[in-house]
């Protein structure tokens, strides 16, 4: 059982930058395609950033690249480093992992969420 625990969002101005953590705190011993989603109020959710079990595959949308960074802590953690950050990346942020393959991350179908971090972003 995946169960992911997520950390890390607040209110900050924008140009400030945060990091957002996400660990499986489950019993599964396997490895995670991890993952980023936003949903911002009245929006669907959107993908954000994406890495593969080992972090050497990595994902972004067009609007966060050179801005955020995924990275792996290990097989089951993943960070979310936010920089420049403006107002129309606040949101309610979820990790998201499968253990099956990194396509249903990128597709927005993984398996496991976690309950969502919100982070705020004042001009």
């Amino acid at each position: 059982q995946v169960q992911l625990v997520e950390s890390g969002g607040g209110l900050v101005q924008a140009g400030d930058s945060l990091r957002l953590s996400c660990a499986d705190s489950g019993r599964t011993s396997s490895g995670l395609h991890m993952g980023w989603f936003r949903q911002a109020p009245g929006k669907g959710r959107e993908f954000v950033a994406a890495s593969n079990w080992s972090g050497g595959t990595t994902r972004y949308r067009d609007s966060v690249k050179g801005r955020f960074t995924i990275s792996r802590g290990n097989a089951k953690t993943v960070y979310l480093q936010m920089n420049s950050l403006k107002p129309e990346d606040t949101a309610v942020y979820y990790c998201a992992a499968d253990i099956g393959t990194f396509a249903a991350v990128l597709s927005g179908s993984p398996r496991y969420w976690g309950q969502g971090t919100q982070v705020t972003v004042s001009s």
